[in-house]
């Protein structure tokens, strides 16, 4: 173990990416592709110590920006290597950095808050004019259309056959974590056991952030449609924390019937983002989890020539959860 320099109540997670996934931890994130020719590469990257073992962590609302991070750009340069990886361009890639992956993630960010919060805001203003809607079920109806556009997307790109892998790999990855959480064995035949949804996916995550967003923005329904579209951009940060705090929240008081309630549209959700893996993506997600978890000292490797992880047990001040992911 690293003794005080590991931080209670850390959520591992992680994302799915082309043909594998990629897992974060406290001091290294490792992300697990099978290539053309069958191999499981992994590469490895050290994670920001100012960040992800600093005091950010451990202070609500600010925490969520490290998930912003996540999702925005580690998890998007792990895409972007991960595609080189699974083409059979090789380990040595230079996919996980450099100009192209901001570029990427720039164009990316620029999208989602156009399509999932711009453009809701405009069309329901537009309608406000049209119907003579008050201001309350304008914005309502923005809330509604944000909704619809997300559960949209999601139903579109589901159709697509690369798409379906990939939420086959985003099934791996959370089979993984929970069968981590629960103590067993980290092979594919114990972690196939498990289920692919849990309470604090990334898919539950934007799901609450669309929700709090139609609260927040409620007193926010400008005349002009430039300061009624300006007035969202500052307050998605917020809303994304406020969001990641909710999800831990639930999470943690999960077995009470209003939390269950709560959580429950966020967990039938994820059957759009998560399908059944097969026992080779599994074996991925396993390798992608196991370094990170040797990194923050918590799993010991058994000495047989291809190890077999096995959790050390946890106590309740530093117990183990998944992150938001996918993002």
């Amino acid at each position: 173990m690293h003794g005080d320099s590991i931080l209670t109540e850390f959520y591992y997670g992680g994302q799915a990416v082309i043909d594998g996934v990629m897992m974060r931890g406290q001091r290294r994130a490792a992300i697990a592709v099978r290539d053309p020719q069958g191999h499981i590469v992994v590469h490895e990257e050290d994670l920001p110590p100012s960040v992800y073992q600093g005091s950010i962590m451990r202070r609500p609302f600010l925490r969520g920006l490290v998930l912003l991070w996540d999702a925005l750009v580690l998890g998007t340069r792990a895409l972007m290597w991960s595609a080189d990886v699974a083409i059979g361009e090789g380990e040595d890639s230079k996919g996980f950095s450099g100009p192209m992956a901001w570029g990427t993630i720039a164009v990316s960010l620029l999208l989602g808050v156009g399509l999932f919060f711009l453009l809701p805001t405009a069309v329901s203003q537009w309608l406000e004019n049209v119907l003579s809607l008050s201001k309350s079920a304008s914005s309502l109806l923005e809330g509604l259309l944000r909704i619809l556009l997300f559960v949209g997307y999601l139903l579109a790109i589901s159709r697509m056959e690369d798409v379906r892998r990939v939420f086959s790999f985003h099934g791996a990855e959370h089979k993984t974590i929970n069968a981590y959480e629960a103590g067993a064995p980290l092979t594919p035949e114990s972690v196939a056991r498990f289920s692919t949804v849990h309470t604090r996916c990334g898919t539950s995550f934007l799901l609450f952030v669309l929700v709090i967003s139609v609260l927040l923005f409620v007193p926010l329904q400008f005349d002009t449609w430039y300061w009624r579209m300006a007035s969202r951009l500052p307050l998605i940060p917020v809303v994304a924390s406020l969001a990641y705090e909710l999800l831990r929240f639930s999470t943690r008081h999960q077995r009470r019937p209003l939390m269950r309630a709560l959580i429950a549209p966020g967990l039938a959700m994820q059957r759009l983002t998560t399908r059944q893996p097969d026992l080779d993506m599994l074996e991925v997600a396993i390798a992608a989890l196991k370094p990170v978890l040797l990194a923050d000292g918590l799993a010991v490797p058994d000495p047989s020539p291809l190890p077999t992880l096995v959790p050390v047990p946890v106590t309740e001040a530093a117990s183990p959860a998944v992150s938001p992911s996918n993002l």
